[in-house]
């Protein structure tokens, strides 16, 4: 029993160091969370630089959780820390689409897989937001442009079929990401059959206008 209190002694250690980190990275998990939601609002208002701005604090709040992953790599996989990072993939999927219809890499964002996956699963949401908001200015073009985003999102969402294990619950996302996209698309059709309306009646009043003798 002599070496009781040395064992003791390494064991607090440990735990205190441990103890530590976690703290560290729930603050920094609901930081992370709070500037990505940030930068969504920001893409949405067409803030572009403040966007950019908010993306970058949080690739910096990325970049500290990830010190995690050797030392400490329970407290990196842990719920709160991959549901961060995924709401880190989620806002620049959409700042990339919006800006130029391209997609960020997962490695160049330094993200698992599955938190990248889900990030691109509930940008279909955001898209959807893009969508409505163009609509509602009557930019049809880039309102359609954010569905068939969406629609290739999905269409690569359906082909990861794994178990939940593995993808980290992406299953219950996709299903959801589905039923977006459908009201999506009901909204659009309805959109442009009202533009096509609107138009037709412009143009017949015209004609009658013309034919109409003064």
């Amino acid at each position: 029993m002599d070496n009781l209190e040395s064992i003791a002694e390494r064991i607090h250690e440990s735990f205190t160091s441990r103890s530590a980190a976690r703290e560290a990275a729930l603050a920094q998990a609901r930081s992370l969370i709070r500037h990505c939601a940030n930068a969504i609002r920001a893409v949405h208002r067409d803030e572009r630089e403040l966007a950019l701005q908010e993306l970058q604090i949080a690739n910096g709040l990325v970049e500290a959780l990830q010190n995690n992953q050797h030392t400490f790599p329970d407290i990196y996989y842990e719920g709160y820390t991959q549901d961060a990072l995924k709401e880190f993939a989620e806002a620049s999927i959409v700042y990339k689409l919006t800006e130029n219809g391209s997609l960020p890499q997962p490695e160049e964002l330094g993200i698992e897989y599955a938190a990248y996956l889900k990030g691109m699963a509930e940008a279909i949401g955001e898209l959807r937001r893009r969508c409505l908001d163009t609509l509602r200015v009557n930019h049809t073009q880039e309102a359609e442009q954010m569905l068939s985003y969406m629609d290739d999102i999905f269409a690569v969402l359906t082909t990861m079929d794994y178990p939940d294990a593995i993808t980290g619950g992406l299953r219950r996302l996709t299903d959801i990401a589905r039923s977006i996209i459908e009201r999506t698309r009901g909204d659009l059709t309805l959109s442009l059959r009202q533009e096509k309306l609107e138009k037709s009646l412009s143009h017949l009043e015209k004609q009658l206008n013309h034919n109409t003798p003064h």
